[in-house]
Order: C-alpha cells, then sequence, then structure tokens
C-alpha cells in the first residue's frame, strides 16, 4: 500500500444500496467529517459504494492506498445483504472468528427486551481476526477496527445513533491517541438578509487571516453562513486565532449577523421573546402553515407562540382576519399585495391578543 501524502488524512465510505439509488439521505458522512475536523484529522474523499463485495472491496483498497484512516458506515448487520465484513476480510486476507462474549452480550439484550433471539444474529459475533472492537451501547453490531502497515480501518454501524455513540465514545478518543493532526477550531457566525457577493465586498477589506486560518461563504435560504476555521498547536491556540479573524467581520457584518454556531433564526428570535416575555401569532396564505411550523420546532415554543390562522382562501383572510372586502374587488390591490399583508397582521394580532404577527401572502404556486 502507497503511503499517504497526508498523515491525518481520512476518507469515509458509506455504504449501502439504499444510498446509491437516492432512496436514502447520506447524512452520516456529514457528521463524521464534522466531528473529525474537531480533532484536526482532514477529510479527504468521501465515497459511497452499493451492497456488492467487488465493489466494496475495491473502494477500500482504493481508499488504503490514499489516506492514513478509512472509516466506513453500514453493513454490519446480521442479514444477507450486510456484507462488510465479507469485504473486509477479503482484503485484508484474515478469517472472521466468532466471538463468544459479543453472542452472550447480545442474548442479554434480547431477553431484556423479552424478545426471542433469531439464530440469524449470530453473524453479528463474528469479527476479522485480529480486530478491536468498539462497544456500541445502543445496537448489537459493535465498531470493528484494522490496523495495518500504518493504516487504520475502522468499520461502524449504519444506524446514525449507534453509529455516533460508538464515534464520539470511542472512535475519536482512540484515532486521537493514534492519528490526530494539528487541533482545529470552527467558529460560525450566521447571518441573514444580505447576499453572499455582497456580504464578501463588505467583509473582505478587513479580513486578516493568520496562516491556519481559512473563512468559508455557506449560502442558504435562510441566509448566509460564515464559518472561519483555524489550526493551532493546541485547542486554545486555534480558537484565539479564529476568534481574532472575527473580530473584524463582526464588526464590518454586525447588523447582519444574528447568531453563532449552531443558532437557528428561528431560535434567536423565540429567544428573544421569551426574554422580553413577548407573544407572537402568524397569519400564513401562500405558506400554508410552514411558518407556524418553523416557530413551534423550537423547544419552549409555547411560551411565546400562541397560534395561528391558514388564510389560503380570501373568503378566510375576509372571515378569520377581519381583511376589508374590497381589498379583493376588480381594480383591488387584491391578495398578493402589501395591504393585504398589513391587514392580515393586524388582524390576526387583534384575534389572538398577541404582542406581535406575522402575516405572509404571496405567489407560491407552479406558474
Amino acid at each position: 500500500m502507497a503511503a499517504a501524502s497526508d498523515q491525518t488524512a481520512v476518507e469515509i465510505i458509506t455504504i449501502g444500496d439504499e444510498l446509491v439509488s437516492g432512496h436514502t439521505l447520506d447524512r452520516n458522512a456529514a457528521f463524521i467529517a464534522q466531528r473529525l475536523a474537531g480533532i484536526g484529522l482532514v477529510v479527504r474523499f468521501i465515497t459511497s459504494v452499493g451492497d456488492n463485495l467487488d465493489d466494496m472491496e475495491a473502494a477500500f483498497s482504493t481508499a488504503l492506498q490514499r489516506v492514513r484512516a478509512v472509516i466506513t458506515t453500514g453493513g454490519l448487520g446480521p442479514t444477507d445483504d450486510d456484507i462488510t465484513k465479507r469485504a473486509i476480510v477479503k482484503l485484508f486476507k484474515r478469517n472472521l472468528v466468532f466471538h463468544e462474549e459479543i453472542w452472550e452480550d447480545i442474548q442479554r439484550r434480547y431477553a431484556a427486551r423479552g424478545i426471542q433471539i433469531p439464530p440469524v444474529n449470530q453473524n453479528q459475533a463474528l469479527l476479522p481476526q485480529g480486530a478491536h472492537l468498539f462497544p456500541n451501547r445502543h445496537g448489537s453490531a459493535v465498531g470493528i477496527c484494522l490496523h495495518e502497515h500504518g493504516r487504520w480501518f475502522i468499520a461502524l454501524p449504519g444506524v446514525p445513533l449507534e453509529m455516533q455513540q460508538i464515534l464520539d465514545d470511542e472512535v475519536l478518543p482512540y484515532l486521537q491517541r493514534h492519528i490526530a493532526g494539528p487541533s482545529r477550531y470552527v467558529l460560525t457566525l450566521r447571518t441573514t438578509g444580505i447576499a453572499e457577493s455582497v456580504l464578501a465586498e463588505l467583509i473582505r477589506p478587513h479580513l486578516r487571516l493568520e496562516p491556519g486560518v481559512k473563512i468559508a461563504y455557506l449560502p442558504s435560504v435562510s441566509g448566509v453562513t460564515l464559518r472561519i476555521t483555524a489550526t493551532g498547536e493546541n485547542a486554545e491556540a486555534a480558537a484565539e486565532k479564529a476568534k481574532r479573524a472575527a473580530e473584524p467581520v463582526e464588526q464590518a457584518a454586525g447588523k447582519y449577523i444574528y447568531g453563532y454556531g449552531d443558532d437557528s433564526l428561528e431560535g434567536v428570535v423565540g429567544q428573544l421573546l421569551a426574554d422580553n416575555d413577548r407573544t407572537v401569532a402568524v397569519a400564513e396564505s401562500c405558506t400554508g402553515g410552514q411558518l407556524g411550523t418553523t416557530l413551534t420546532a423550537v423547544p419552549g415554543s409555547s411560551r411565546y407562540f400562541l397560534g395561528g390562522v391558514v388564510a389560503y382562501a380570501n373568503r378566510i383572510k375576509i372571515e378569520q382576519l377581519g381583511v376589508e372586502p374590497a381589498l379583493f374587488a376588480d381594480g383591488g390591490p387584491g391578495a398578493v399585495s402589501e395591504e393585504c399583508a398589513v391587514q392580515m397582521a393586524r388582524g390576526c394580532r387583534d384575534r389572538f391578543g398577541s404582542d406581535y404577527a406575522l402575516s405572509v401572502t404571496g405567489i407560491a404556486g407552479p406558474e
């Protein structure tokens, strides 16, 4: 196996026909990549492969030739389409060995739930010869690690809850002890109300990026996320570099920044409402309830969200929100107008007795 040029390089391989067919979105790779960045490891490749033994062996072999560590998810279950271990032993030229202690643990789990264990589950006690195992607190498929020729090959279950637990509790500390690179710190700023290009022009004259610091612009429907990534000899040094880079960015774009890290716009708005003991209600036409759904997706939203009216039809706008009928008459501004939006909001606030009301009207059809 050829030496990898980057001693902290990692490849993530997600396994399953459901992934390559498009029936299931691959969220595991994103989770793993984010976690690895936190310990200074660089994801160089992300690969998806179906449940085909030859394809899996080829993907594993290619990955091991170009990176220091490979992490796979999926294919560790007990059924016939779970063939990851078969591909592993074929590539590494090892046998599968039955582990009595794993089988006993699986039996205890089933017995505690009062469920009769299928005999096929014995397959999950088979591990490649010489493999190190990572315990699974949420399921019966343990994580597998093989170390050979200066490379690490780690196979994790595809079930997100199980994969995440093993990765956080077992794999990350293990990799930190063996191949972790320079410490990395990511500082995220959330903005809204400004386009990506305009934001970049606003910030660019003030940027002072030290070596090992990068900034990325990540636009979405809700706004532009600024991600500052810094590396340093330790976690504290990396964090300080990121914060120094963020200071001029915050000064230049301050009024557009609504949050940091995992903050969401609805979460920040909700916190402001709760902190100030204020309430809100919504009146929606074209969004059909999506605004209310967004606001109530925040835990604790019952403290400030009172309710809403989905007034799709003009008759409902009139009857439920008190919008003037003349608005919809020939020659009137119509439903898609500032006048209608204002009257919907006022009517909503009066109906619910809220401090604030938000209204939405517009055109959302296919034309």
